[in-house]
């Protein structure tokens, strides 16, 4: 019942907020300010998972590899592993202990010191003058960020494959068009746009619901972190289950066309 109580709030938290932004708009000078602010603190952060990750997938893949001597697929298979599944995964998670623990701290201790509440008092609508603008800009700043990281991984992967495997970039690079296609690539960037998505509205939404003082931001602080994990691991498993279907579906079109 608590699960349904709060699946039903943040679906209010989201129409109330898309009912806002519809009506007022936004302050696009804030919105600007939260990207960059958001983007200049969790670059490095997101580059750095990134590389790891991509060094991490080349080092499993070579053990897997080199019992067949098919060490010259090991670009085209490591980041392919990558930019499907486990990369935008990984980094997502990074950055929901960056990015989503800082907003909803932020978001509670405006709550819980009545800062929001003024803002109402105002006239102003805090939908608009702060929840709006940082929800934008953490699902802009969140996709730029886990494609950054992508890339970023490709590099990791190079650069492991020639310290762990003694396999140059020419060949590294050799076979990733051959096993990557634009679908696959679209579908690391469709993922990555959802767990932005999915990111942004739950730690706006359990920073602006934070109450009881500092414990209470505390706790908005951890519920957080533990339903951002388990929404992009539930994203992960609908994405790859709808592109599954749609690469099911386009198959079957071009089959009746042919």
């Amino acid at each position: 019942m608590n699960l349904l109580k709060a699946i039903g709030e943040c679906v209010l938290f989201i129409r109330e907020g898309t009912s806002v932004l519809m009506r007022h708009g936004v302050h696009r000078h804030e919105v600007f300010n939260q990207i960059w602010r958001v983007t200049s603190q969790s670059l490095p952060t997101t580059a750095v998972a990134g590389f790891f990750v991509g060094a991490v997938m080349t080092v499993q893949f070579t053990l897997q590899v080199k019992a067949y001597g098919a060490l010259g697929y090991l670009g085209g298979l490591s980041t392919s592993g990558t930019v499907r599944q486990v990369g935008p995964l990984l980094i997502a998670f990074m950055l929901s202990g960056k990015v989503g623990a800082f907003t909803a701290a932020e978001l509670g201790t405006m709550r819980v010191t009545e800062q929001i509440d003024a803002i109402r008092c105002l006239g102003a609508n805090p939908f608009q003058e702060i929840i709006i603008p940082r929800v934008l800009a953490i699902i802009a700043s969140s996709f730029a960020l886990l494609s950054a990281g992508l890339l970023m991984s490709i590099f990791g992967g190079l650069l492991l494959a020639k310290v762990f495997a003694g396999i140059n970039a020419d060949e590294y690079l050799r076979h990733i068009p051959t096993l990557i296609s634009w679908p696959s690539i679209a579908l690391g960037l469709f993922k990555c746009l959802v767990f932005a998505v999915v990111l942004a509205t739950i730690c706006t939404f359990k920073g602006y619901n934070a109450s009881g003082g500092a414990r209470g931001v505390g706790r908005a602080v951890v519920e957080t972190a533990v339903s951002t994990m388990v929404a992009l691991v539930v994203a992960d498993w609908g994405t790859s289950l709808l592109a599954d279907a749609l690469l099911v579906l386009l198959s079957s079109m071009i089959g009746r066309t042919a």
